[in-house]
């Protein structure tokens, strides 16, 4: 029975370790949190039978030791060093252009992530099995707090796989999530101690406890952004090292993407910046950091920070107050929106009086009521949100906000996404839907018609005199200047500029008219590969989902558009009132059909051209390029230090070209193709 005792123990331990991956790093959970706890439940009676078996990485331990003394004080292997900082964008490009001309003005891959405000913290793991893990301390030395880090259910106490490295020290952020701190502030007041200000104070706290009891019943998490002393790891790159640390079973920074110069990755901060409203833990920043550990290696360190990573920064700003009213409004892809109606608060310099809540999902996550006192934050003076409810603050039972069942504007019933949080009006015709549709084909990233503001749009479609995006080109100045508060000047202002939009280009076009998840950085990628709205029309799913940076989410949805009503009459509406839909650079761009229908990726580090002229060579002779190998990827040029996409793509059997073969490849007397 010992020996078969001692099978179920592995086992059990195993299947654990496997579904807290699912469930903290994959976010695919394949058992409910019931039959989580009876698995973890039947681990421990087991382990209590037979204590031959006990292990201290098992996961009956997470909150299993007793209340330390006193933190110790630790030397880190490498300085935990401090990250440079701006809140300028000015001074943000002239340290790339500082790092660029370091480099001997080559361009670098650079990496956007978001700068958690947490605390830092640094976790050692030892052939797989969780060994230490301290604070930043004063970069030099720090407390050990690996009692406290056990505690986090999502970092796991040992690695999963069998080719581990020796030594991997991860470094990261410990952070509290907004709804966390909510409930953990209830139960302060319930005991009569004071409420904590923030997430972050909360954090900070918890993360220092001598009784690791304490610090588990705050439920803090980990992301993990940093590489610090290892011995035996894969990664030569930062994108390839959190990949690989996910394969370990560690949760990895969220948001994270590379670009191949610095000023693309600068225009990703103001992307990134909208994306993040909604998530339920607190950003104080975006970092960019080189992706290659050799380019990182060349530039150095300071004596206080590394020279090859930046944090872009911006202020704060809180205040309290109370929620009125909660208001839905219908978006341009139907998407139903809840609206915070605020006591009206001084917010960074402006009066705040309402706040998207984003999702009904939000809602319920945050537990947020009409009545409610809440904390509401500007950071970097950009769009207000809701961060928590002060439940603490709740003297009555209030009623939960129910979200409506049909659509306010057209009352059609609504419908969730399938597998998503957005509900929506499904009436493509819906009024509310084409205000915003045509208030948003007028925007400047769009079809820029300047004088066609939120109040003409208003009439035009009350009117009847515009039901789709092609009726802008037949309206006469007569008819608008009919409106009210439209001179006869202004009118025909309004026409000009409506006339002259038909001459944006098809990136323009294809961000302006809607198109679920397709923006002004995926329109222009898609123009760039299908230069024409007949090549687009040509284009299969595959051959959408096979560009960079668009995949098979975004490439149904465009295909389907292009395709289905009411897109492809739309399309064909406004080519007969004479819209244009040609991208700006297909004249001429593409010299060859050489690499049609060939997808590359370029890797590791090249002699005779930078990763850019390398792309635009591919393309420039009919290719694709992708950041990634797989079974669709025809050719990888590597160059030193591949890593493991030259091991993938040997393992797909994937075709392997040097610098020189690539050049020999578009050299005029070339006989493979």
């Amino acid at each position: 029975m010992s020996k078969k005792a001692q099978q179920q123990i592995a086992q059990l331990r195993s299947d654990l370790l496997r579904h807290n991956k699912l469930y903290y790093i994959d976010a695919q959970p394949q058992i409910t949190d019931l039959q989580y706890d009876q698995l973890l439940q039947e681990l421990h009676k087991l382990e209590q039978l037979y204590p031959e078996y006990d292990s201290p990485d098992s996961p009956t331990k997470r909150v299993g030791e007793q209340p330390v003394d006193y933190l110790v004080t630790v030397e880190h292997r490498l300085p935990m060093l401090s990250i440079d900082n701006t809140y300028n964008l000015e001074e943000l490009r002239k340290f790339g252009q500082r790092s660029k001309e370091t480099l001997d003005g080559r361009e670098s891959e650079w990496v956007v992530e978001v700068k958690i405000d947490g605390v830092a913290a640094s976790v050692i793991y030892e052939n797989g099995v969780l060994a230490r893990a301290l604070t930043r301390g004063n970069g030099v030395q720090g407390d050990e707090i690996t009692h406290n880090i056990r505690t986090i259910a999502d970092i796991p106490l040992k690695l999963l796989g069998d080719d581990l490295p020796e030594v991997l020290e991860v470094r990261g952020e410990v952070y509290m999530t907004n709804h966390d701190l909510s409930q953990i502030n209830e139960r302060q007041i319930a005991r009569g101690d004071s409420p904590f200000k923030n997430t972050r104070n909360a954090t900070a706290g918890s993360i220092r406890q001598l009784d690791p009891r304490i610090c588990a019943e705050r439920r803090l998490r980990m992301f993990c952004h940093g590489i610090g002393h290892c011995e035996g790891i894969r990664s030569t790159s930062h994108m390839e090292f959190l990949d690989e640390i996910r394969e370990y079973g560690l949760p990895a920074s969220p948001f994270v993407n590379s670009f191949r110069t610095f000023e693309e990755a600068i225009e990703h901060c103001g992307f990134l910046t909208q994306e993040i409203q909604d998530i339920d833990f607190e950003v104080d920043g975006i970092v960019l950091k080189l992706n290659q550990f050799r380019q990182r290696e060349a530039l150095g360190n300071t004596a206080k920070s590394p020279r090859w990573i930046v944090a872009y920064k911006w202020e704060r700003y809180e205040a309290i107050t109370k929620l009125n009213n909660i208001t839905v409004q219908v978006g341009k892809t139907g998407a139903i929106t809840p609206v915070a109606e605020l006591e009206p608060v001084e917010l960074a310099g402006t009066t705040v009086s309402r706040s998207s809540l984003h999702n009904a999902d939000e809602i319920k996550r945050k537990d947020i009521r009409v009545g409610d006192v809440v904390v509401v934050e500007k950071a970097g003076k950009i769009i207000p949100r809701v961060v928590r409810v002060e439940k603490h603050e709740r003297r009555t039972d209030l009623p939960e906000f129910l979200f409506p069942t049909h659509c306010p504007e057209c009352k059609t019933a609504v419908v969730r996404d399938e597998g998503g949080v957005y509900i929506r009006c499904p009436n493509y015709q819906c009024p509310a839907q084409l205000r915003e549709r045509i208030r948003f084909y007028a925007t400047r990233n769009a079809m820029d018609i300047e004088g066609l503001g939120d109040k003409l749009v208003e009439q035009l479609v009350r009117s009847g005199l515009v039901s789709g995006y092609a009726d802008l080109y037949k309206l006469s100045s007569a008819q608008v200047a009919e409106l009210d508060r439209m001179g006869e000047k202004s009118a025909e202002n309004v026409i000009v500029n409506i006339q002259t939009s038909k001459q944006r280009s098809l990136a323009k076009v294809l961000n302006a008219l809607s198109i679920r998840h397709v923006g002004t950085q995926v329109a222009a990628t898609i123009a760039q590969h299908f230069p024409t709205l007949e090549a687009l029309r040509q284009a299969s799913i595959e051959q959408l989902s096979n560009i960079d940076e668009i995949g098979d989410v975004i490439a149904e949805s465009l295909y389907c558009f292009v395709h289905e009503s009411p897109g492809k009459e739309i399309l064909t509406e406004l080519v007969e009132a004479g819209v244009e839909m040609v991208s700006e650079d297909s004249g001429g761009q593409q010299i060859s059909d050489l690499f049609a229908d060939k997808t590359f990726v370029v890797t590791g580090t090249l002699t005779n051209y930078t990763r850019n002229q390398i792309h635009d060579l591919i393309v420039l002779h009919g290719g694709k390029t992708s950041s990634s190998v797989s079974a669709k990827t025809d050719y990888l040029v590597a160059g030193e230090n591949a890593g493991s996409k030259l091991e993938k793509a040997e393992q797909l059997k994937v075709q392997v070209v040097s610098e020189a073969d690539f050049e020999r490849l578009i050299s005029p007397d070339n006989l493979l193709f």
